[in-house]
């Protein structure tokens, strides 16, 4: 079954509870056991990592501080709206707290949450639930603590009150210690409940956000779109074999040539690619088009020399392929990008 958070990830995450438990004492090496990470790719803040590694390291931290019973709470209050990039600003100019809550939804899979999120309208009270039925269970209690935390800091800086909360709800067991708790949430949750929620006054979605700004929240949204495209375009079967076309003989490489390399038959790698509901055609245009878009807009070479790099053996096929996925010859498309890009020099 697959796990409600996406594979992939920015690496922020990482870098903060890197930081964490280099605060508390452990050692960068400690840190970073068996995450496939390195100290280099720390440094570099535009970079995407497996999600599989944060895990590790979660679990890292976990079993180095036994007895840091808030370890999930001391990891939640380093999370700000800044740290999550386009959607935290998304949210940020948002008219209402009812458009950044619809819009933060629709992007949960660009935060650094491992439970799955949901929202209640009730006459009582709003509640953002945190599913946590997928966590690995040595995980799930720092986990939860650190997304609920977090997700109620996001709120508090959209409202410009540190804790706008009603009550709160954990699945896990009450703690010995409840006061780092209370400090954090600023009331003590009720501990062994059904489900985790974090449940705020009925009034507050339709509350206008102080920073609210339609323009800079469209652009952000569509960073949003845009980044989630990217990271889509990145996962399953279809993924490994995008990545292949783009880092191997380009995309006129053949279905057998990429099954060889996927350790597939091309019979297999035709009926997965089927199950994810593409085929392998479709990739190799998209990757095509990929392509094409980028030396249109960013080499000088001819028409004819980037169909050929393409695999086109007539630049005329190129040409049909191009009118087919963007509905303008490339030649058009290059001198549009050309024009777009003097009239932001001006």
């Amino acid at each position: 079954m697959p796990t409600p958070w996406p594979p992939r990830r920015s690496i922020l995450s990482v870098q903060l509870l890197t930081q964490l438990g280099i605060d508390l004492g452990l050692s960068l090496e400690l840190c970073l056991r068996d995450s496939g990470l390195g100290p280099t790719q720390l440094t570099q803040p535009n970079a995407e990592i497996e999600a599989a590694s944060e895990l590790q390291l979660i679990a890292n931290l976990i079993q180095a501080l036994p007895a840091v019973t808030d370890l999930g709470l001391q990891a939640g209050r380093r999370y700000r709206l800044t740290t999550y990039g386009a959607w935290g600003y998304a949210l940020l100019n948002s008219a209402t707290v009812r458009q950044a809550a619809e819009l933060g939804l629709r992007y949960h899979s660009l935060t650094y949450a491992f439970t799955r999120l949901s929202l209640s309208e009730a006459i009582d009270g709003i509640s953002l639930y945190f599913d946590g039925s997928a966590l690995p269970a040595p995980l799930h209690d720092f986990i939860v603590q650190r997304d609920m935390l977090a997700a109620l800091q996001v709120a508090g800086e959209l409202l410009g009150t540190p804790r706008p909360l009603l009550t709160l709800e954990m699945c896990q067991d009450t703690p010995a210690d409840p006061a780092p708790f209370c400090e954090a949430f600023g009331q003590l949750p009720r501990f062994a409940a059904p489900c985790n929620r974090l449940i705020f006054p009925p009034e507050i979605l339709d509350q206008p956000l102080p920073r609210a700004n339609s323009q800079l929240a469209e652009a952000c949204e569509a960073q949003c779109r845009a980044l989630l495209v990217r990271r889509q375009w990145q996962q399953g079967l279809a993924g490994r074999v995008r990545k292949l076309l783009l880092n191997t003989a380009g995309p006129q490489a053949g279905m057998e040539q990429i099954a060889r390399q996927l350790n597939l038959s091309s019979r297999t790698l035709r009926r997965r690619l089927e199950a994810e509901g593409t085929r392998f055609r479709t990739l190799q245009d998209e990757v095509r088009l990929a392509l094409a878009e980028e030396l249109l807009a960013s080499s000088r070479l001819t028409l004819e020399e980037i169909a050929e790099r393409l695999g086109y053996g007539e630049l005329s096929n190129f040409i049909h392929a191009f009118r087919r996925w963007k509905g303008v010859t490339p030649g058009r498309y290059q001198r549009e990008m050309a024009d777009a890009e003097s009239m932001q020099t001006i």
